[in-house]
């Protein structure tokens, strides 16, 4: 039976760029640095974002942007000081997706090595009832 998510792991070419941005704009704590061991594919760091374990290994970057994406809830309040921490790390805003009332508010961004990031005010319950009407 599956217990839940274990963790998200994000290829990226500068670990230590990948990393400060995570710092800076998710407040994500490093839990592990492997240094120049490789007990996996290559050198590898550990975050807790909240308490989702997020992996990152060195490597080539993706080739191209997409919208396949990793979402983290935020709280209205919280919007405009996630904004603004995501504008001053010099990260590419994307622009929002129309929306319906009701399913919250997101903020798109892109990495350094093409992955898409959300931060996003709804939850399922609210998604779905909006909707329904």
């Amino acid at each position: 039976m599956i217990r839940g998510l274990s963790h998200i792991t994000l290829v990226v070419k500068d670990l230590k760029r990948t990393a400060a941005f995570l710092r800076a704009v998710f407040d994500a704590k490093e839990v592990y640095s492997s240094g120049e061991k490789r007990f996996s594919i290559s050198k590898e760091m550990f975050f807790l974002i909240n308490d989702i374990w997020l992996c990152i290994m060195e490597g080539e970057p993706l080739s191209e942007r997409t919208y396949n994406h990793i979402a983290f809830q935020i709280s209205e309040e919280d919007y405009e000081e996630y904004k603004t921490k995501v504008v001053a790390s010099g990260i590419e805003l994307r622009p929002d997706r129309p929306r319906i009332e009701g399913e919250g508010r997101s903020i798109y961004f892109y990495d350094f090595d093409n992955h898409l990031f959300e931060l996003h005010t709804g939850t399922l319950e609210q998604r779905l009832e909006a909707y329904s009407k």
